[in-house]
């Protein structure tokens, strides 16, 4: 079912606001993203619009878009300090306070956005996951994941043998264990210094999710580009403020749940849908946009599975090898 089909079914069954004593309340969304990311355009801004459309503007938002009210590692703090009441955080950049939910950093699990989504959103649903988030003090409303991972450098990538103490941007501590356990380094650098690095040569390699790639334009400084690839993912959550929360009506936190999980969908589909388009217009341009062969992608599968127990065992958390299990049985379904 399309977005906007699931978005009709949602306010088809809304509840009536229009002559309910409802008192308007604007909400305090801060993010990270620019609104020109996928990520804002079919994410963020879309689910904001449907809320206020379906409370007939009893629930607005004013946005806080690229860190102008928290840098991107401070956004749980606003949200716990009362500076903002939601949130729409990147998990990777609070694995001291959600060390389980950088499970989705792990690599050789979900093989698309959508797929990856659907995963997260039912560890979200109940379990550790969603226990953690709460604990953190903010109830999560949905979230989903970034296409996965893939190998962009100057030279193709295959066999561990050719990632042998290459300089690799990896995101957080669980992708740089990837990079080591392929033979390369992890090297954490920010999103919008990773052009310059790839094009100093401080960076031999990049691994970064394909929707996010013309971003920040690495297309112009890297000639090999992988598809097939699993080297990790990343996950958004959407939260807010717990106590902002509860103080809604059930009915309008019902509304912010359900629509939340339509954009979810929508966001994870449109964001594997411009992957496609993307690699026919890079390949178009002249970069080599290629397949791991089977050799190459089992030898890599091989050499990543010590990755999922080095996580768990790193974490010293006993709900680790739940989460692990509970993970790979969503995606094996």
């Amino acid at each position: 079912m399309t977005y906007t089909n699931k978005l009709m079914a949602v306010l088809a069954g809304a509840f009536a606001f229009t002559g309910l004593s409802v008192q308007a309340e604007t909400l305090r969304l801060g993010d990270f993203q620019s609104t020109s990311h996928i990520v804002s355009v079919e994410g963020t801004t879309k689910w904001m619009a449907a809320v206020e459309e379906a409370t007939n503007g009893a629930i607005t938002f004013e946005h806080f878009p690229s860190q102008q009210a928290a840098k991107s590692k401070a956004q749980l703090d606003a949200v716990n300090n009362g500076i903002l009441d939601a949130a729409l955080l990147g998990a990777g950049y609070h694995a001291d306070a959600l060390p389980l939910n950088s499970v989705i950093g792990l690599p050789g699990f979900y093989g698309s956005a959508e797929q990856g989504t659907e995963a997260l959103q039912a560890m979200l649903k109940e379990g550790p996951l969603r226990d953690e988030v709460l604990a953190a003090g903010v109830t999560p409303i949905f979230g989903f994941v970034l296409p996965p991972y893939q190998a962009l450098a100057k030279d193709r990538l295959g066999l561990p043998a050719d990632w042998a103490g290459l300089d690799v941007r990896t995101s957080g501590s669980t992708q740089a264990m990837t990079a080591r356990a392929l033979g390369g380094v992890g090297i954490s650098i920010p999103g919008p210094e990773v052009y310059t690095a790839v094009e100093r040569g401080r960076l031999d390699a990049v691994l970064f999710p394909l929707a996010s790639v013309p971003g920040y334009k690495l297309n112009e400084v890297v000639s090999h580009i992988s598809t097939n690839g699993s080297f990790g993912g990343y996950s958004f959550i959407m939260v807010l403020k717990t106590d902002v929360f509860e103080g809604l009506s059930a009915e309008v936190q019902t509304q912010l749940v359900e629509l939340g999980a339509a954009t979810a969908s929508h966001v994870a589909q449109a964001q594997d849908a411009s992957v496609a388009g993307l690699i026919e217009e890079w390949a178009a341009a002249g970069i080599d946009t290629y397949q791991f062969t089977e050799d190459e992608l089992a030898t890599i599968s091989e050499s990543l599975v010590a990755v999922s127990t080095d996580w768990a065992e790193r974490l010293d958390n006993d709900k680790a090898t739940v989460v692990l299990e509970a993970y790979r049985s969503l995606i094996s379904d």
